[in-house]
Formats: C-alpha cells, structure tokens, sequence
C-alpha cells in the first residue's frame, strides 16, 4: 500500500515568493483584460440612488466580525491572543483614521452624501462622513480577525509549533530590513516618473501612492527578518484574497458609481481603471498593503507577548551588563 507523501514547509523567503505568484496570476490577466475596454460603459444614475448605501455597506466588514467572533471561534474552543489583538487594532485604527484627518482633504471626495447618515465628523480641511472613521475600525478589525482565525484554526497546521519557546529565544524584534527600504523607493520612483511623463494627470506629486507604501512597508523594514519565521504565509494569502474581493465589490461596483466616496485625481498616480469606473490603482495597492503590514505588525506584538519580556527589553534587545 503506498505511504502517503509528506512535505515540509517551505521555507519563509519560498512562501513570500508563492504569495506573490500568487497575486500575479490574478493581476496578469485582469490587467490585459480591463486594458481591453476602450471605451467604458457609464452608469446613469438618479437624485438619490442609493439611500444610506455607505452606511448599509459597513456590513460587509461587520458581518465577518460578528461570525468569526461569535461562531467560528466558539465553536472550536479557540480562544483570539486578546492582549496581541487589540494591541495592534490599537495601534493601526487611529492611524486608519489619522489617513482622514489629515489627508482626506487633498484624496478624497464625497460626492453623494446623501449614501451616509448625514453625521459629519472632525478632519483637517473639511469634515468627512462618520462613516469613514467606522470604515477604517472595522476594517483593521476584520483582517486581523480573519487571520487569526486562519492561523489558528483552518491552516493552523503551518504555524510555528513552539510559538512562545522561539519568541523567548530571539534577540531583539527590531531589525532593519533593507530590502523593503529598497523597494518602497524603487516603487516611489516608478510612480514619480509615471506620473510625471506618462499619466493623465502629470502634475504635483503621487501623494496617495506614497503614503500607502510607507505604511505598507514600514512594518516590513522593521520587524521582517524576524516575523517572517512566524508569519503563516497562507493565512495572509488568503486574507489578502478575501479583502480585495470585498473591496473591489466595494469599490468598483458601488462606492464609485454611486457617488459614496471618490478620488481627487490630482493626487494619484494617474493609473484609471476606466472599466471600474475610473478607480485609480491606488484602491486596489491599499488593501494589498494594509494586509501584509497588519499581519507584520501584529506578528511583532504577538512575539513580544510571547516572549514574557518588557517591551524595550523585546523590541530593542537585553542591554549586556558592564563586567
């Protein structure tokens, strides 16, 4: 009787590299695809075409939280590494809001207010819908939870056995990547020279792009050399999946037919997806971006949790006592 066939995991460079083979196979064709549309079908719409549609489209994120939180973890016994958990929703929700109150005046729009309650909350420049400040707390909230309950559970055979025995056994967490610098400018520049020689829009700066990467990227330079062992690579693929799916039902199909936000084209780069309703590429990168640092992140936090130390003696490493 033949044995079954086993295999051991790849190793954390192999499963990045699967991760993003991954993503390509989907990108490569929808690119050519979308390209093919020369000209783009416009969506006639009324006064009021969809009557508290942002506010109603909040379920799309709060739904996920309710199941995973009150059904799929239960159910199973499995318990959320809580402290790990809302350190980094408490971390990432108000830089998520920070992105409005600071920026949403020069990237953002919303032409139809009457898809919201009519709530307007506090930012530089301009209010914006309550809306948005829900949207951002709800998000950063279903990622994590989506992974966790990946990690923990559906794929939990591809997680580090001996989690908190490695995470007491690392040096410090903080470890510069280089790599990851390398790239975020390498993408800055591309979007730069595009926007400036290629686009329709070729003037000032692709602000939005920029401040996507560096949020993207900013955990990656930081912690990846050592969460990258305790990362479930197919967990965050998978989560990285279910978003974009949601956000481009989100986005492409509603939000920007239906006036409940838009994008200030100045400052994009100046990739329109014309078939999507002019959805600049840049609604598509966010989501790619806010996965892969949220799941960086909490990972650091999980470690230092784990490890049992205090947070400078984790993050920067047991300061050697003078002979």
């Amino acid at each position: 009787m033949p044995q079954p066939r086993t295999h051991a995991s790849p190793s954390p460079t192999v499963a990045a590299s699967i991760v993003i083979g991954m993503l390509a196979m989907v990108v490569i064709p929808a690119v050519f695809t979308l390209r093919s549309v020369s000209s783009p079908g416009r969506l006639d719409v009324g006064l009021d075409p969809s009557p508290h549609g942002y506010t109603w489209s909040l379920l799309l994120f709060v739904v996920p939280i309710v199941a995973i939180t009150l059904w799929f973890f239960p159910s199973e016994g499995l318990e959320i590494p809580r402290r790990s958990f809302w350190r980094t929703i408490g971390i990432l929700a108000p830089i998520g809001c920070l992105l409005d109150v600071i920026f949403a005046q020069w990237f953002f729009c919303f032409p139809n207010p009457k898809a919201t309650l009519g709530i307007l909350a506090p930012a530089l420049g301009k209010p914006v819908p309550i809306e948005e400040y829900v949207f951002y707390l709800t998000g950063f909230i279903t990622i994590l939870l989506l992974y966790v309950w990946l990690s923990e559970y559906w794929l939990s055979a591809y997680t580090v056995d001996d989690y908190r025995g490695e995470a007491r056994a690392l040096g410090r967490l903080l470890q510069f990547h280089p790599a990851s610098l390398v790239l975020g400018l390498a993408l800055v520049a591309v979007a730069i020279v595009y926007k400036r020689w290629f686009s329709s829009v070729p003037g000032g700066w692709p602000s939005y792009f920029i401040v996507l990467v560096a949020g993207g990227l900013i955990p990656s330079v930081s912690f990846y050399p050592v969460v990258r062992r305790f990362i479930n690579w197919r967990a965050m693929s998978l989560t990285m999946f279910f978003i974009l799916l949601v956000s481009l039902l989100w986005e492409a199909t509603l939000a920007l037919p239906y006036g409940w936000w838009n994008y200030q084209r100045p400052a994009m780069m100046g990739v329109f997806i014309g078939a999507w309703s002019g959805l600049p590429i840049e609604a598509v990168v966010v989501w790619l971006a806010v996965t892969y640092g949220t799941v960086i992140l909490f990972e650091a936090v999980k470690i230092w949790q784990a490890s049992g130390r205090r947070g400078k003696e984790a993050f920067l490493g047991t300061k050697p006592n003078p002979s």
